[in-house]
């Protein structure tokens, strides 16, 4: 079994005073990179580092919301003043305004999508100048949700942005090639503060709190567990075991990991000369109509009381 070690790597992990975004930057920081922790809240990335650096690690706390080009540049000008360059970057800082779409406010729509992705998209841009610059390469980990993969419900913003972030993932790692950083999505499924709102979850992400275990019908058939379950995905993704894994989208979450697929064509029909209406409602329910794709997140199967 290969060693993981990424000593005298440095790494930005952006909203990881808590939930996954802390588990990240303490398996980074446990396979010994340097890490920036950020956050809004000051209290919670000054705990975050001191977790670290009480375990034996190296991290400092920069305190800012990320979506502008100017928290971006801050976060990655952080990494090099302190540890004197950038070797990888998460993009886990998120947020969540849930509504039904004729209830979503602009606000509600544009809060989540300047975080999610317009965050990605400006941390990802600064960090991959700063890497190409220095060379040697580097890694992107973007953070996915189930929700970009198959939609769900009471998340427009939400599932647009995650959508829109696999996406991102796929152009730059084609992008970012010659330059040997790659860039992948995962997409985690823990028990943290917003799978604590999902009714179904709920019950165990509580007693989980209590100290309670998991059953195994939720860490292995849903693949559902804590943020250290999804946490060990980053490290191996930074390091050179996975030099050659680059434009995936990987779900991680209990004790499962797996890999999404990207869409693609799954039936066609063809027409001499095109298509009319009249043709299309009449083909439709033998051929691309036979087979409808599901849409949304699939109810978990949770044991019986």
């Amino acid at each position: 079994m290969p060693s993981i070690d990424l000593t005298g790597k440095s790494a930005v992990v952006t909203g990881s005073g808590r939930g996954l975004g802390l588990a990240y930057a303490r398996a980074l920081a446990a396979h010994g990179a340097s890490v920036v922790v950020n956050d809004v809240d000051e209290a919670a990335a000054e705990a975050a580092v001191k977790s670290i650096t009480e375990a034996g690690g190296n991290a400092v706390a920069e305190v800012v919301a990320v979506g502008t080009s100017e928290a971006a540049d801050r976060l990655v000008g952080r990494a090099v003043a302190e540890f004197g360059r950038l070797d990888v970057l998460v993009t886990n800082a998120g947020i969540l305004r849930d509504r039904v779409l004729w209830k979503m406010t602009d606000d509600d729509f544009d809060a989540v999508v300047t975080t999610h992705l317009r965050g990605t998209f400006t941390c990802a841009r600064a960090a991959a100048v700063r890497m190409r610059e220095q060379g040697g390469g580097g890694t992107l980990v973007l953070v996915g949700s189930p929700a970009g993969q198959r939609g769900n419900f009471g998340q427009t913003n939400y599932a647009a942005a995650k959508a829109g972030i696999a996406a991102m993932a796929r152009t730059w790692s084609m992008e970012l090639a010659r330059a040997g950083i790659t860039v992948n999505a995962v997409v985690p499924v823990a028990a943290t503060a917003m799978t604590g709102s999902v009714p179904a979850f709920a019950p165990y992400v509580e007693a989980l709190r209590h100290g309670e275990p998991l059953p195994d019908a939720l860490r292995k058939g849903e693949g559902f567990g804590t943020p250290e379950d999804c946490a060990a995905l980053v490290p191996f993704l930074a390091s050179d075991a996975a030099r050659d894994v680059t434009g995936q989208c990987i779900g991680i979450g209990g004790d499962k990991v797996a890999l999404w697929s990207h869409p693609e064509e799954i039936k066609a029909a063809y027409a001499d000369g095109g298509w009319t209406a009249e043709a299309l409602a009449d083909v439709w329910p033998a051929t691309l109509g036979a087979a409808p794709q599901t849409v949304g997140i699939p109810a978990p199967k949770l044991p019986e009381a």
